[in-house]
């Protein structure tokens, strides 16, 4: 017998030149065991080890049933009875015959081309590398070390045989690679292409994540520019590059430097009507700011000075704020200072009829009547936020003003009224230069407007998409990453929530303040109440009542003390 069994971009298995459809694997812990032998060293697994990471929550009993279960279906579905067996405790795939793997085949191929160092070698190992190992099982554990192994290898091995093109179709934010291909491309004299590789890496080193190209990226970049020759350099192309310095002064402390760029930055931008450059300008600007605790005087500054000028530019220098300002009011220990603050920018706004101005004031205070708890006076006011926004044709504004009107609706129990708001966001947030916060932060609502299991599943595949690209921002994805861990523990699946939750756990802790560490929490608790252990989950909700207490979230306190009971 031979078993041919791909795992690099895909799952399938041919048995004797066979293809096995993959509509026949109808038993999904029957296909998990094949896989998880195959990645195993000679293709054979001792059976407890089988049983503790296929059902880690089953007692031995339970998980030896389960798999001779599996067994049974695998042979079932690869109608070979000798094609999987079990003797002596250890699992095998082809006991009696061959298997080949192309996880396999690829590693051996990978690590004898590296060692030649021969660029043919090296391009002949990259063909065998078919894609991630087994994409449909991302976030199953036992996984994940072969698949950064294997990934990390192929790495390694395109930036052995200098094969720099493939390597940024991996990654495209490796600056090496970028580097080797825009000097090439300069030494060239292909102008052009330098400046058209630098604006990619651009879209993924995001200014308004506080993540740009390193110095050396930057001079290749500059120096393309002065051969092409300051008459023919675009106004957008000079802004970028000043922006990408900006961000190298705010990622070496140098937080006053990069003020000042940002500002030099942002006049010349809204002088060419860059909108976008604006935005990221001012998100450098208020990073720097943020970074020296002087976020909230600097924007009631900013807020002041730019209501009184005009709609023009100011609602590109709010959006570059909004990140922000959403952190510092969720980080908020008393929700009535930042309902005072927001009252006073209305003041201002209404001096000078800014309707911009209004609708930022006015979504502030929204939220901190959604966070206290008193939902009616949020409704109308997010409402009215909403409309302000829309006047001014403030995209990202409005999508967190729907955003917020969905977590009312939700908090009502009404999933039919936040579906319909989450779809009205999504249409009016695509294709934003800030979709990258917005849409992962509506993907966390869409899983708890899920009208169905299978919904919900939906939901979390979405934003699990969204967030395999480098470019989206790690704190507004929190609330995805907790809403999906307490929709899959509800479900029945505690590993792949547990984990989740490990992750989330590691990112509340790189960004203090706010209510992630509380919602964590809250999480753990649903977790543990799943598993079957309400004492624990009982102490868990009210440890994370107790946070959101601190933070002014009446709402939220409230939400995990009616969960202890």
């Amino acid at each position: 017998m031979r078993i041919q069994v791909d795992l690099l971009g895909r799952f399938r298995v041919i048995v004797d030149g066979a293809v096995i459809p993959a509509d026949t694997w109808r038993r999904e812990r029957s296909s998990s065991l094949v896989k998880l032998v195959a990645l195993s060293p000679g293709h054979r697994l001792h059976r407890e080890q089988a049983m503790d990471a296929l059902w880690p929550d089953l007692d031995a009993d339970a998980a030896g049933a389960n798999l001779r279960k599996a067994i049974h279906f695998a042979r079932k579905t690869l109608e070979a009875h000798d094609a999987i067996g079990m003797a002596n405790e250890i699992v095998a795939l082809a006991p009696g015959g061959e298997c080949i793997v192309d996880a396999d085949a690829f590693d051996s191929a990978a690590k004898a081309a590296i060692k030649t160092r021969d660029r043919a070698h090296c391009e002949r190992a990259a063909d065998l590398y078919g894609g991630e190992l087994l994409p449909e099982d991302r976030y199953a554990s036992w996984t994940e070390g072969p698949r950064d192994h294997l990934r990390q290898l192929y790495a390694r091995l395109l930036k052995t045989g200098s094969l720099w093109e493939r390597l940024l179709e991996l990654d495209p934010t490796d600056e090496e690679a970028q580097r080797a291909v825009m000097q090439a491309a300069l030494d060239a004299g292909n102008r052009g292409e330098v400046i058209r590789h630098f604006r990619r890496l651009r879209e993924h080193l995001r200014v308004d994540l506080g993540v740009g190209p390193a110095a050396a990226t930057v001079a290749i970049y500059e120096k393309a520019l002065r051969q092409q020759g300051d008459e023919t350099v675009s106004v957008v192309d000079r802004v970028r590059g000043s922006l990408a310095w900006g961000i190298i002064h705010l990622n070496s402390g140098d937080f006053p430097k990069a003020e000042e760029v940002a500002r030099e930055a942002r006049l010349i931008a809204i002088e060419a009507g860059l909108a976008r450059e604006v935005g990221e300008a001012s998100a450098l600007f208020g990073l720097a700011a943020h970074m020296q605790g002087r976020w909230q005087q600097v924007f009631r500054t900013e807020f002041t000075e730019w209501v009184k000028i005009g709609p023009k530019p100011i609602s590109h220098i709010f959006d570059g704020h909004v990140c922000l300002a959403q952190f510092c009011l969720c980080a908020a220990g008393d929700l009535s200072d930042v309902a005072s603050y927001a009252r006073d920018l209305l003041v201002v706004a209404n001096a000078v009829s800014s309707d911009v101005g209004r609708a930022l004031a006015t979504l502030i205070i929204g939220e901190s009547e959604l966070f206290a708890g008193d939902l009616d006076a949020a409704a109308t006011t997010l409402a009215e936020a909403e409309r302000l926004y829309e006047i001014s044709d403030s995209v990202p504004g409005r999508v967190i003003s729907l955003e917020r009107l969905a977590q009312v609706a939700l908090t009502r129990g009404q999933k039919w009224r936040a579906g319909r708001l989450l779809q009205k966001a999504f249409r009016v947030g695509d294709g934003n230069w800030l979709s990258p916060h917005l849409l992962i932060r509506l993907h966390a609502l869409s899983i708890g407007a899920a009208q169905s299991r299978t919904r919900a599943r939906e939901a979390i595949a979405v934003g699990d998409e969204l967030l395999s690209g480098k470019s989206t921002c790690q704190p507004c994805s929190m609330g995805f990453r907790v809403a999906a861990a307490i929709a899959l523990a509800e479900d029945g699946d505690s590993d792949l929530a547990g984990r989740r939750l490990d992750d989330a756990e590691r990112l509340a802790g790189m960004w203090q303040g706010g209510p992630w560490v509380a919602a964590v929490w809250e999480a753990r608790g649903v977790h543990r109440k799943a598993k079957g252990q309400p004492e624990q989950a009982a102490a868990l909700f009210r440890e994370a009542a107790a946070r959101f207490a601190a933070l002014g979230r009446l709402g939220d306190e409230a939400r995990c003390l009616a969960r202890v009971s």
